[in-house]
């Protein structure tokens, strides 16, 4: 069965025009419910590579086809823990996730990993092969605020990803506060715009301000290039 691909676009973006932005979306789309009374809410993710690093080399060499597993929490909240595989190919990405346990998630953590059988799902199986056979084991945490807006046509969503910060205490995935260093210049963010098979023309249209372009950005690619100890190629 074919993947379901969605497009994907990025823009690194001022305070100043996050302010401008908001005020041309508002009356157009609605904040996502999951927002919560904030408006907004923390994303923390860490992300696992192999002894070679080779999913960060990737990222590096603008590889395509290319994959990425993370798992993924909300608001430092262990109580839902999410392991996602997330491909990205020409300029388009697909993701697929499935629950963890808090358990599975610190074995994972702490390299003992979980043995795995055929009732857990396919991506948790993959994931668990790559663990063992290409020693994935944690590498960074990507943490940042997320204020989302969606719209129905074309299933779009809009989200202002604020405070981008990393850390390389992958043990201490689970803490509410998290020690973490910012990888964007003070004052500077990213904005995302997902949609399936097209972005309507109101919503285009609200994007449009001067000195906003599109780019090529990784979070975990930057968080990684500026974590402690930097990334070398052929080995840790």
């Amino acid at each position: 069965m074919a993947l379901e691909y969605r497009n994907e676009l990025k823009y690194i973006v001022s305070s100043r025009q996050i302010a401008i932005l908001k005020n041309r979306i508002r009356p157009l789309m609605a904040l996502d419910a999951h927002a919560g009374e904030r408006g907004k809410y923390t994303i923390r993710s860490v992300y696992f590579d192999d002894y070679r690093n080779t999913c960060y080399l990737e990222n590096e060499d603008g590889t395509n086809p290319r994959e990425k597993f993370r798992i993924r929490i909300y608001n430092a909240d262990e109580k839902t823990v999410h392991l996602e595989l997330k491909r990205k190919e020409g300029g388009k990405t697909h993701k697929d996730s499935c629950v963890l346990t808090t358990g599975q998630c610190r074995a994972f953590l702490t390299g003992k990993g979980v043995p795995c059988g055929d009732r857990y799902p396919q991506v948790f199986q993959k994931f668990i092969l790559k663990y063992k056979t290409e020693l994935y084991r944690p590498k960074v945490i990507v943490e940042y605020d997320r204020e989302p807006y969606v719209y129905k046509a074309g299933n779009v969503r809009v989200t202002f990803d604020t405070d981008i910060r990393s850390s390389n205490q992958v043990e201490t995935f689970f803490e509410k506060d998290l020690f973490a260093r910012p990888i964007m210049p003070v004052g500077f963010h990213l904005m995302e715009v997902k949609y399936d098979g097209f972005l309507p023309d109101i919503i285009y249209n609200s994007l449009q301000i001067d000195g906003l372009s599109q780019e090529t950005f990784s979070k975990y690619y930057l968080c990684r290039k500026y974590n402690i100890g930097g990334v070398k190629r052929n080995g840790f």
